[in-house]
């Protein structure tokens, strides 16, 4: 499968790894071209984020283990875009 964009939510302690060490490490993955961090929650004990990663043909098994590697934790897959191009998603109205 070629991944194209792919956002995770992913966890870290709330002193270690700092943010700036998980993107150094995110953009060392074959095929990471981009990476985005945004924290979303930040509690006693971690940090909850929203880590968008986009190139060509990114290296799955190697994006976890490069985050995992930091000490911070993948939770689940938000999005994946694979493919020739990437499809922006359309609001759906109800």
């Amino acid at each position: 499968m070629r991944i194209r964009r792919i956002v995770l939510d992913v966890d870290k302690g709330i002193q270690r790894p700092d943010i700036v060490d998980v993107a150094v490490q995110v953009e060392k993955v074959t095929g990471v071209e981009a990476v985005n961090i945004t924290v979303t929650e930040i509690d006693i004990e971690t940090v909850g984020m929203d880590v968008t990663v986009e190139g060509d043909g990114i290296d799955w098994p190697g994006l976890v283990k490069a985050i995992e590697g930091t000490g911070a934790m993948v939770h689940s897959v938000d999005q994946l875009v694979s493919g020739t191009r990437i499809i922006e998603g359309i609001k759906r109205s109800r």
